[in-house]
């Protein structure tokens, strides 16, 4: 059926990501290229940097799939976890993957917010499937494998291709390999900001192939990502 791309920047002028509606397509077109036929747009929803708001949001949204492109578009939003995600999360209002119960956040690398199993465990149970934006970021979750297997088992782990290719850091490229080496990452994505990170994502899946072979590549660029948007944890 073609991979899925849980979290990409290719809404263009919202954030850091592509700046324009060209870039944008291009961006799609390369993702689509190396196998991509549904992509998600995650921009950020950050306070104090980015924080675009629903409207515009939308209209960007609308004006890129009529533009058409090279694979499916699909909605959603990368969540700092911070005061405005809290209030948000109190409301049943978190921006969330075609406005249903799965949404993506990201953390503070340095530091893991109070509370923080609890948390996505209550949200698990309210019907929710929290889905964490590159775990290999998180320093807490380096070399502390009890904490990594008990949010595992409320929130779904999907690691940046651009951290597997070796192209985020050093330790983070370590983790990045470490988490889907030995199964425990749900998924894999692009975290794509600029044509050049598809190129990244694509070393990536290359190496997913060569080092696990390609029923690797299925699991976490297919089937993974697949039951995540339908709401379902992966094994």
């Amino acid at each position: 059926m073609g991979f899925v791309d849980l979290h990409s920047h290719v809404l263009f002028g919202l954030d850091d990501g592509s700046p324009d509606l060209r870039t944008s397509l291009s961006m799609i077109e390369a993702l689509a290229a190396i196998g991509f036929t549904e992509v998600c747009a995650t921009p950020h929803q950050k306070a104090g940097q980015f924080l675009p708001d629903l409207a515009d949001i939308d209209r960007v949204y609308g004006e890129l799939q009529a533009a058409g492109g090279a694979a499916t578009l699909h909605l959603a939003a990368e969540n700092m976890w911070d005061d405005v995600f809290f209030e948000r999360s109190q409301a049943g209002t978190i921006p969330s993957y075609d406005r249903g119960d799965v949404f993506l956040f990201e953390l503070r690398p340095t530091e893991l917010p109070v509370g923080l199993v609890d948390h996505v465990f209550r949200l698990r149970l309210a019907g929710k499937l929290p889905v964490m934006a590159h775990p290999e970021r998180y320093e807490a979750l380096w070399d502390d494998d009890d904490l990594v297997d008990r949010l595992r088992q409320s929130c779904a782990f999907v690691v940046d291709l651009g951290a597997l290719a070796g192209y985020h850091g050093r330790k983070q490229g370590k983790v990045a390999r470490r988490l889907v080496e030995r199964g425990l990452a749900h998924a894999v994505a692009s975290d794509a900001h600029t044509p050049e990170d598809v190129a990244r994502a694509a070393e990536a899946i290359a190496w997913i192939k060569k080092r696990l072979g390609p029923d690797a590549v299925t699991r976490l660029l297919d089937d993974g990502p697949r039951a995540i948007l339908a709401g379902e944890l992966p094994e």
